[in-house]
């Protein structure tokens, strides 16, 4: 089964990261023809390419992720549908509530997307709070896999062991045996990056450091607040950090928090746990509840409470020794969320579906 990897030709990115993400891939150039490229309107994404390639390529199966917002997705679909090629729909999503929390969306996008996801053969989700997204938009249960989202496991845990953690330290300006607090994310609202600079200033921890890996609109008002609170010689903001530069700032921190209201299933945390770090959670970052064993790999706290946060960071630092051991548990929990596990969940759900087409076709003939 062939693949193919549809490219957003035309659209700037802020950043670039550092390393061929493509490589080891077969991997096919579909231009972006839009007349105004970008993703905030459907026809920022024009891949007319991709009719001809999916039509013509005699594929067993074409997957698509979450693209129904652009006019490429349905030149896709459509393609598929009329040369009768399965199809399958990914999501990462865990809740039907947009990042905007408009209303009108929560009222209109379960009757959309009950019908959008009709229109597939088999379906993934990357978490169990996925699945039961789609499970109340009336998908049923037997075309549903749990596919999590992974990272390269083993390229960051070589790269975590190369670290020099004392050198990194000193280029931040933080003691050695200092202990860290690391948030490594964009410094978007949605981030809720302000919640963790409150609680790191109640907890109170006089000896600890809080690293912000990251740029954004926010970091004016983190740098301002910071100093309000009386801890800006604590706080180091390190600025965007590229995908060869990360091992380093979370092999180089002792505990890793995200306070999102919105991140359905965010790479960052397999990352951090993979480098050694214990992760504090928000309740709402559902999609990786998964990889967070209360106590043992990690903590999740309701969101917006900056109490409560406070009381999880100073629980979590006061013992360096349990600290070491939750970022160890970390670590080993990560061999069930790895490129080889989604392999075998992809296999699965496409052994399934393809067995459940045969039967249909079989009783279609027969009913003749």
């Amino acid at each position: 089964m062939p693949s193919i990897w549809e490219e957003t030709a035309g659209l700037a990115a802020i950043e670039q990261w550092d390393l061929p993400l493509l490589d080891g891939y077969q991997w096919t150039h579909v231009r972006n023809r839009a007349p105004r490229p970008g993703l905030g309107h459907f026809f920022g994404l024009v891949n007319p390419g991709l009719w001809k390639i999916v039509r013509d390529g005699r594929f067993d199966a074409v997957l698509l992720y979450t693209g129904y917002r652009y006019a490429s997705f349905w030149i896709a679909l459509l393609a598929a549908k009329l040369s009768g090629t399965a199809v399958f729909f990914g999501t990462d999503a865990s809740s039907i509530q947009p990042r905007g929390r408009s209303r009108w969306k929560v009222l209109v996008k379960p009757f959309l997307l009950s019908r959008i996801y009709r229109l597939a053969d088999g379906k993934w989700a990357a978490s169990s709070a996925g699945k039961k997204y789609l499970e109340s938009l009336a998908v049923p249960e037997e075309q549903i896999e749990i596919i999590p989202l992974v990272v390269d496991n083993d390229w960051w845990t070589v790269r975590a062991e190369e670290v020099d953690r004392p050198a990194v330290r000193r280029s931040w300006g933080i003691p050695e045996t200092a202990p860290v607090v690391l948030f490594c994310a964009k410094l978007q609202p949605w981030k809720r990056p302000l919640d963790l600079l409150q609680a790191f200033a109640k907890c109170g921890l006089r000896e600890a450091h809080l690293a912000f890996a990251g740029s954004g609109p926010l970091e004016g008002a983190l740098a301002s607040e910071a100093k309000q609170l009386g801890i800006s010689d604590r706080v180091h903001f390190l600025g965007f950090q590229n995908q060869t530069q990360l091992p380093a700032v979370y092999r180089s921190a002792d505990l890793f928090v995200l306070p999102s209201e919105y991140d359905p299933c965010p790479a960052v945390v397999c990352e951090a746990m993979l480098c050694g770090l214990p992760v504090i959670l928000s309740d709402e970052i559902r999609g990786r509840f998964e990889l967070v064993e209360r106590g043992r790999t990690g903590f999740i706290y309701p969101c917006g409470h900056v109490e409560e946060l406070s009381h999880v960071i100073s629980q979590a630092m006061s013992d360096p020794a349990r600290l070491n051991a939750m970022g160890a548990a970390a670590r080993q929990k990560m061999k069930t969320c790895s490129p080889q596990t989604n392999t075998c969940d992809l296999m699965r759900l496409l052994d399934r579906i393809f067995q459940m087409r045969r039967a249909n076709s079989s009783a279609a003939g027969v009913d003749r």
